[in-house]
């Protein structure tokens, strides 16, 4: 398939990707500057088609990982989830922070334990996707803040020790029952995104010396859209940062367009079994022909970490059956779309 010819203007750019990506009919394109208006950042530039590799999230595997890593019962470790990966084929897998023993208590695996797990994963044939860490930006209290900056600051040079290239963070509110405008305080949204942008600024000039990537992943109650996703990653105005989309956590009325619109800023990803969340992933999979079109359209080139998730109180969980379903509807769907080239506008930055 040709490329699409270079857009007369950027609106017209816009409107075609999405068009190719089916998120518009043909008969809308004359109305399309009534949609909002994406934030003007610059999207990553990328070479070549569309280039992908899947890979497997560590929280797939999160109470098996946790048992072994509390000490609370039979469960696996790290290096038995790679030799996992490498049964299955999958081209890497990304080692969460959370399942080193020590996590909870915030202390740093030990080098050796970084090391034998990075030369496991190379004589596994496995790539390191990347890492990542919790941490809670939205609140008031600004010494939890800085406390939780050193936090990623440690981990930028653990996720470096790895090999691995994005360390994924959080920018909303990691608490059950409490929400951004509680922990805040009441704050404006204002304050809090300049709390958060700042906070990640600091992390992301750490991150750069070690080449490590900050990733930015809408999970939770601040960054519902792909605009509130890409205009925090501009207010950060770091080429450390960039956006992780979560294909299970806008929370707007189609998802689908927002990861259209966020897909160009992608550093990473997390494919999920439904783009409404965990509770609705029988109900409402996620359309997995039409995100891989999307993927391939915005030129994206390099992992798919997939993530399989346990609804709370569904003890018939089984990650060693779910896994290798989700994985191979994933890759059929790789396969179904592999001729799609990406689309120029992908490429060209936004007013």
């Amino acid at each position: 398939m040709n490329h699409v010819p270079l857009p007369q203007s950027p609106d017209i750019g816009r409107r075609d990707f999405l068009k190719r990506a089916g998120l518009i009919p043909l008969g809308a394109a004359a109305g399309f500057a009534t949609l909002p208006t994406q934030a003007a950042v610059e999207p990553i530039k990328r070479a070549g088609g569309s280039h992908l590799k899947v890979s497997l999230n560590a929280y797939s595997f999160a109470k098996l990982l946790n048992n072994y890593a509390l000490g609370r019962g039979a469960g696996i470790s790290l290096f038995d989830l790679a030799e996992f990966c490498a049964k299955q084929n999958i081209d890497g897998f990304d080692p969460t922070g959370y399942y080193f023993p020590g996590y909870r208590d915030r202390k740093l695996p030990d080098d050796k334990l970084v090391f034998d797990l990075k030369r496991r994963a190379f004589d596994l044939g496995l790539g390191i996707s990347g890492t990542g860490v919790g941490n809670n930006f939205t609140v008031a209290d600004t010494a939890a803040r800085t406390k939780d900056v050193e936090w990623i600051k440690q981990w930028v040079e653990i996720a470096a020790k790895l090999g691995a290239p994005v360390l994924r963070v959080f920018a909303d509110t990691q608490m059950r029952a409490q929400t951004w405008e509680t922990v805040s305080n009441g704050a404006k949204r204002e304050d809090v995104e300049g709390w958060i942008a700042d906070n990640i600024r600091t992390c992301a000039e750490h991150a750069g010396k070690f080449g490590v990537i900050i990733g930015v992943q809408n999970h939770g109650d601040f960054i519902k859209t792909a605009d509130n996703l890409i205009g925090l990653i501009r207010r950060v105005d770091s080429p450390w940062c960039g956006a992780i989309v979560d294909t299970g956590y806008f929370k707007a009325e189609d998802p689908y367009a927002e990861m259209a619109k966020a897909a160009p800023y992608a550093v990473n990803w997390q494919i999920k079994q439904s783009p409404l969340g965990v509770e609705k992933q029988a109900e409402a999979p996620t359309d997995l022909v039409r995100l891989l079109k999307i993927i391939r359209l915005s030129g994206y080139r390099g992992y798919l970490p997939m993530e399989t998730l346990s609804a709370r109180g569904d003890a018939s969980y089984d990650p060693y059956t779910v896994v290798p379903k989700f994985l191979g509807e994933l890759r059929a769907a790789i396969e179904a779309t592999a001729t799609i080239e990406p689309s120029t506008a992908a490429t060209k930055p936004h007013p």
